[in-house]
Formats: C-alpha cells, sequence, structure tokens
C-alpha cells in the first residue's frame, strides 16, 4: 500500500481544507494518509517564517482563496474571528490520542478542524474547548491529562523536529516518499507522485 506523510496544525486554515480532501485522495490513488501532528509556531520558529496573516494585504487575499477552494471543494469554511488560535494543547490532544487511543484520533482531529473553520469558536478558551470536546463525545478532563504526559510533549517535539529536519516550513507539507509539496492547493501534485 502506498502512504504519504500529512504534516499539520488546526490553526491552519490551509490545513483543514487539505484534511477534507484526504479521503478522496486516499480513495483515487489506493494510498494511505500518515498523519503527522506538529505545532505551526514551532516550525517557524525554527524556520524563520510566519503566517501570510502578519502581512494585511497578503493576509486578506489569502483567506478570500481559502473561501474560493472551499466552494471548489464543496465544504464549508469560516474565517474564525479569533485566529490566530493558539494550537499547542490542542496539538498535543492529536499526538496523545495518536499514541494511546488512535482509533478516535480522527474524529478528533474533524473535531477540531470544524471548531475553529467551520464554527468559529475562540478555542484558546477553556471553557469553549471543553464544551466543543464534550459535544463530540471525549472526556475533556481526560484529554487534558493526557495532554499533560510528557510522553506526549515529547511525542508532539519530536514530530515537529522531525518536520523541520525534512524541510517543512508551513502547513499543510506533504511528502510522497522524499519529494515534498506544500499548501493544500498543491493536491494534484501528491496525487500524481502517487501514481
Amino acid at each position: 500500500m502506498k502512504t504519504f506523510d500529512f504534516y499539520f496544525d488546526f490553526g491552519s486554515p490551509a490545513a483543514y481544507l487539505a484534511f477534507t480532501q484526504l479521503p478522496k485522495l486516499q480513495s483515487e490513488t489506493s494510498s494511505t494518509a500518515v498523519y503527522k501532528p506538529m505545532l505551526l509556531g514551532g516550525v517557524f520558529q525554527a524556520t524563520g517564517n510566519q503566517s501570510p496573516a502578519t502581512i494585511p494585504a497578503k493576509g486578506k487575499y489569502t483567506f478570500v482563496d481559502f473561501s474560493r477552494y472551499a466552494k471548489r471543494y464543496g465544504v464549508p469554511y469560516n474565517m474564525n474571528p479569533h485566529f490566530p488560535i493558539n494550537t499547542l494543547m490542542l496539538m498535543r490532544g492529536a499526538v496523545g490520542l495518536q499514541r494511546t487511543n488512535p482509533e478516535q484520533f480522527l474524529a478528533y482531529c474533524d473535531a477540531m478542524f470544524k471548531a475553529i473553520w467551520v464554527d468559529g469558536l475562540n478555542m484558546n478558551d477553556p471553557t469553549v474547548l471543553g464544551k466543543a470536546l464534550s459535544s463530540k463525545g471525549f472526556e475533556p478532563a481526560a484529554l487534558m491529562a493526557l495532554c499533560g504526559e510528557q510522553a506526549t510533549k515529547d511525542a508532539l517535539k519530536a514530530i515537529t523536529e522531525e518536520a523541520v529536519s525534512r524541510g517543512v516550513f508551513g502547513a499543510p507539507t506533504f511528502f510522497v516518499g522524499d519529494e515534498m509539496f506544500w499548501g493544500q492547493d498543491r493536491l494534484d501534485w501528491v496525487q500524481g507522485a502517487l501514481g
């Protein structure tokens, strides 16, 4: 079975758009995604990159472009009024579940992406986060405990460092073998590389 790596952070609207297209991509290429939750802030710090939103004209255009892609893909998308979201705990939740309860991992990813990029929730607020988790069947206290485990923290740090070592500078980033593709608008290239 062919595989491809998908490096992502919930705080990236481009990563959300790419995530919505992965089932179709996997089906059409008979491949399997290897999900790599990373901390985009850590990647930015290590590479000197920054969000397009830090440049007003570029940020404005980029978010319009994301809306165009959402329409093309037929998926809901709303600019989060609380952007940027500090995703440290959210990403720890992802790697924690991936490590301990992999059967819950994709449902959690779907819930976090939708909470931020569909429902526009302020996931910086612990109360809002707790309600969002509960509404999707997750136990907030247990998940926060998992986020606090050293093994979880170490796993997120390791994936983030791995991403940087492979040349990742933003999200989403795909790898097919050693070939890197950055951006949700490169899915056709990923598909081509998967043959």
